[in-house]
């Protein structure tokens, strides 16, 4: 009777509180977030342009880029709307399906990327240490599949975890210390036996996190051992210049995630508003920083961006 009688009376809304301890600055934190946004959008919208309109730039690695910055984009977009019609209308209020379907689509994105950023390790491996059969083994079509299969991993793992939010019963107080539905602060939002959903996240975490980087880590320590039997040194520069914007953006995308993760479950002593940026920030720099990285040191698309911009 007492699990009914929350499930029933529990909230249809919750209220997105932003930043705690920092309202009164929502304006002036809502100036970088803006600009952030649209550097992103600008950013992932012109390399998906530039290589969608150039031949030559179809290929595998070009097509993961695009795979990236969809991915980016994803991720952005997913929270950042929401971020600023607190920060600058007040609009905190969202309602529970709305709340959960953020974060299933929040969490796809993020695990597609970091899917891709596997396929894009392998990628590299292929390049560096089985360079003739390259074209033979990534070819556009083998990308897109493996692409899906990134995809449809995300889609399995993320959506027990929203259909295990939605059977908890929410509480009276219905305020999230947060900017969007994060999975922790909505599990902490309910009444009633957490333990599975805080043990799933934990797994899902751990198995995603886990065995990308060790998949990554291992592509990488194939790489080197294929450069040190190189004797030229040149060729050593070579075949590592290939890997930078990769390793650029690996570091980016994993070392905030990994110490925002960690400050959020163990982190007690850390103030909230500082758990809060942390976990934006991961959503906004390295979306905004990944098209410059690969614009930057990839000559094909640096050369390519250059022909539009001087048209324009």
């Amino acid at each position: 009777m007492e699990a009914f009688n929350l499930t029933s009376s529990g909230p249809q809304t919750f209220i997105l509180n932003g930043i705690p301890g920092l309202e009164a600055d929502h304006i002036w934190i809502s100036i970088p977030f803006s600009m952030f946004y649209l550097i992103t959008l600008l950013g992932n919208f012109t390399v998906l342009f530039v290589i969608s309109k150039e031949q030559t730039l179809h290929k595998p690695m070009f097509l993961l880029l695009c795979m990236l910055a969809l991915t980016d984009i994803g991720m952005s977009t997913c929270v950042v709307p929401k971020a600023l019609c607190i920060f600058w209308f007040g609009f905190k209020a969202i309602t529970v399906d709305g709340c959960l379907t953020q974060l299933f689509f929040l969490y796809v994105f993020a695990t597609t990327h970091s899917a891709v950023l596997v396929i894009m390790a392998f990628d590299r491996y292929i390049a560096i240490c089985d360079p003739l059969r390259y074209t033979t083994i990534l070819t556009i079509a083998r990308i897109g599949k493996l692409g899906f299969v990134a995809l449809i991993r995300a889609v399995l793992l993320i959506l027990p975890m929203s259909l295990l939010l939605r059977r908890l019963p929410f509480c009276a107080n219905h305020v999230i210390l947060h900017t969007y539905c994060e999975h922790l602060a909505v599990v902490k939002m309910s009444c009633g036996d957490t333990r599975i959903n805080q043990m799933y996240g934990l797994v899902s975490a751990l198995v995603i996190i886990g065995l990308d980087l060790t998949l990554i880590g291992l592509s990488y320590g194939l790489i080197i051992r294929a450069v040190l039997r190189i004797s030229s040194k040149k060729a050593h520069q070579k075949a590592l210049n290939t890997c930078t914007a990769h390793i650029c953006v690996m570091l980016m995308t994993y070392t905030p995630y990994l110490f925002t993760a960690l400050t959020h479950r163990f982190g007690q002593g850390i103030a909230a508003h500082v758990h809060i940026l942390l976990a934006n920030l991961y959503l906004l720099v390295p979306p905004m920083l990944n098209p410059i990285i690969y614009g930057v040191k990839t000559k094909e698309l640096r050369e390519k961006v250059g022909k539009y911009t001087c048209r324009m």
